[in-house]
């Protein structure tokens, strides 16, 4: 949950009787659980999201001990922990040392320990078993032209970014470009600052935009289903906020590569690369620049797009190599005719590697001067850091049922925390394409809380919300899913609590899980600097069936305000 996205509703799937019973349930449902929040008291959970560590060095733990010490003296009895605990099978003697450490802290405080893992959208857990469980999107057919031994891709000349390097320019105009804001008042033709050649590209004055924009935009023809990279220079001074700048490829309404990068407000020239697939289309807009900028400077050069042919190749059922012979009519095989697409030191995180060739074997049918046709899957990265895991690929249900053993093994939780958050893929490759996106989100979150079952069958499981949510996540055309999330409610455990979380409160989001009889934790703060928001949350689950109680929950270790939310919480009657 890195960040905030927009709320977008989507309708129900249910009709006729069966819609008409639901209803019925659910109200029945909903009039239960207010029946028992108002006969509580108070509430069952008072939480603290402890986020940001992940005991790898011995001081982690005096910083989470401190964090510990501070819930429980105003209140807090819980607290939810992200330490990896999905990679147990694979932590050496001194994680377990700081991990019983943790544990003391909270017994001493009579804190609830409360472990938080298995995410898919961001897979890092799932992926320290086997990377080749990526979601992955599909490059298909591109040609190859065989070498002596090796086939290399034979990429579009087309595709050529123009006046990339911003040399060609009449006054603050730039040759070639869609559109670029604001020449003379935002932007600028710079001689004397730039990466490479006689000029750049300078963006400043943002306010003079009514948005506080400042970008570059060109449109470029592609080929369908073909990954792509692009890199960008840039160079900042006082950006305000540096998180502003962004680069975007945009497919009519789109969004082929939501990504962000973590560049400094001041920071000298740095090299910025992604990678893209074109999906199904034949034009992309590519932007670079900011949004909602404030103050500071940004230099743009040396824009470039290129086709490329195999990089970070996923290896799994779900994401079968194929090539053939440019006509189609022979399929070559793996190990006997070439050698397998294998990136050395394989990283779905990595994007400025080369491109693997098509290595031929001794005694291969393929032949030197040959071309061919080359099909395979690779990752997307998304935003800085996040890589989602394929739900419909069966190893990962053995990692979860193998990682739920060890983390009852060693903990004894009687609750925990799914991290089934913003899954912003799927639906992309042979496991999972074709598949009801909603129902298949919905039995990985019943397959995770089964697995835990199995070995605690009286755990209390929480989720987090947005997935489950029609006025957030869950619905279609949601970053790069192919299908729709919508109905995924109605495939999940019904005594699961569901931890809606965001900043500004959300009627709509609390009714609707406690229409469908779902117990709730409202999971709020957010790095704010006081707890206005806090406070309508507190006001709007006064009225809302289900509510069991409220999770201090910071993205950025923020815990100044923690004692001030407990004693919040004390008070509420």
């Amino acid at each position: 949950m890195r960040q905030l996205p927009s709320l977008t509703r989507a309708p129900s799937n249910v009709a006729g009787f069966d819609a008409q019973l639901s209803r019925a349930v659910a109200w029945l449902g909903a009039a239960a659980l207010l029946a028992t929040s108002a006969s509580a008291g108070g509430y069952a959970d008072r939480f603290v999201w402890v986020f940001g560590w992940g005991l790898s060095q011995d001081a982690d733990v005096p910083a989470i001990t401190r964090v510990l010490d501070a819930a429980a003296q105003h209140g807090i009895n819980g607290a939810v922990v992200s330490f990896g605990l999905d990679t147990l099978c694979q932590r050496d003697a001194a994680y377990f040392r700081r991990l019983a450490a943790v544990q003391q802290a909270c017994a001493k405080d009579k804190l609830e320990l409360i472990p938080s893992l298995f995410s898919i959208g961001y897979g890092g857990g799932i992926l320290a078993h086997n990377r080749n469980l990526a979601e992955g999107l599909w490059v298909k057919e591109a040609p190859f032209l065989v070498t002596g031994n090796q086939a290399r891709l034979l990429a579009d000349p087309a595709v050529q970014l123009p006046n990339g390097g911003f040399e060609d320019f009449t006054g603050n105009q730039f040759k070639g470009f869609g559109f670029i804001d604001q020449p003379g008042a935002v932007s600028f033709a710079d001689t004397d600052v730039r990466h490479s050649g006689r000029a750049s590209l300078r963006l400043e004055h943002f306010t003079a935009n009514p948005y506080g924009h400042g970008r570059a935009s060109v449109e470029l023809r592609v080929r369908p289903h073909r990954c792509y990279r692009l890199t960008l220079w840039v160079k900042t001074d006082g950006l305000e906020p540096a998180g502003a700048l962004r680069l975007a490829v945009l497919a009519g309404e789109r969004e082929l590569a939501p990504r962000q990068f973590n560049v400094p407000a001041t920071a000298d020239w740095r090299k910025l690369t992604m990678l893209f697939n074109s999906l199904t289309y034949e034009k992309v807009r590519l932007y670079a620049g900011v949004w909602g900028a404030k103050a500071g400077r940004l230099w743009l050069d040396d824009w470039s797009v290129e086709e490329v042919g195999p990089i970070n190749v996923l290896h799994r059922p779900g994401t079968p190599v194929t090539v053939r012979s440019d006509d189609g009519a022979t399929t070559y095989v793996e190990g006997q005719d070439y050698a397998p697409l294998r990136q050395p030191q394989f990283s779905p995180y990595r994007v400025d590697v080369p491109a693997v060739p098509v290595e031929l074997l001794p005694g291969s049918r393929i032949r030197d001067g040959q071309r061919l046709r080359v099909s395979w899957y690779h990752p997307m990265l998304i935003n800085d850091s996040q890589v989602t895991v394929c739900m419909g690929e069966p190893e990962v249900y053995e990692i979860v049922d193998h990682e739920a053993k060890l983390l009852v093994e060693h903990l004894h939780p009687r609750a925990v925390m799914l991290n089934m958050d913003e899954v912003r893929m799927g639906g992309t490759c042979r496991a999972c394409a074709g598949h009801n996106m909603g129902q298949l989100l919905g039995e990985c979150i019943t397959k995770q809380v089964q697995a835990i079952r199995r070995y605690a069958p009286d755990t209390r499981v929480y989720v987090w919300s947005d997935m489950l949510d029609p006025n957030h996540n869950a619905h279609g055309n949601y970053y790069l899913v192919e299908g729709d999330y919508t109905g995924s409610w109605n495939y999940v455990p019904k005594d699961l609590v569901i931890a809606v979380w965001g900043g500004a409160p959300r009627p709509k989001s609390l009714q609707f899980f406690a229409a469908q009889g779902f117990h709730t934790l409202v999971s709020c703060y957010y790095d704010a600097g006081d707890l206005t928001e806090v406070k309508g949350w507190l006001d709007l689950a006064r009225a809302t069936a289900g509510v069991r109680g409220f999770m201090y929950t910071p993205w950025q270790k923020k815990y100044a305000l923690l004692p001030a939310f407990g004693d919040l919480l004390s008070a509420t009657p």
